[in-house]
């Protein structure tokens, strides 16, 4: 009888896309509400989101721009990320959420362990 031998695989590689948003100071909480729900919402409509989470700053670090909320999303590839970029809802979203912004910070980077 023959031994299996393990097959190599390669780790699965995990990209985050940090988002920071600074709003506009005459942007009210509904309107704040409203974003981050169609934001969430595109994990529901984008399959390559393999998650998505947000906050509010709340560092006591005293470093932090007031207004500013965090997302995160999570792809299981470059690949993945690059799909969300061009897929119609994500650009519907970014044509809704552009003129709320005073500021915004992305960050792509993948996970290294």
């Amino acid at each position: 009888m023959a031994c299996n031998q393990p097959t190599q695989q390669t780790p699965q590689q995990v990209l985050r896309n940090v988002e920071l948003f600074e709003w506009t100071d005459s942007i009210t909480p509904q309107k704040i509400t409203e974003l981050i729900e169609h934001f969430a919402s595109l994990k529901n409509e984008i399959d390559v989101i393999q998650d998505f989470e947000y906050g509010t700053d709340v560092s006591v670090e005293w470093l932090c721009k007031k207004n500013i909320q965090c997302f995160i999303v999570t792809f299981d590839s470059e690949k993945g990320r690059d799909a969300y970029l061009s897929h119609p809802e994500h650009k519907i979203f970014g044509d809704s959420v552009t003129p709320w912004f005073k500021n915004v910070l992305v960050v792509d980077y993948i996970i290294q362990n």
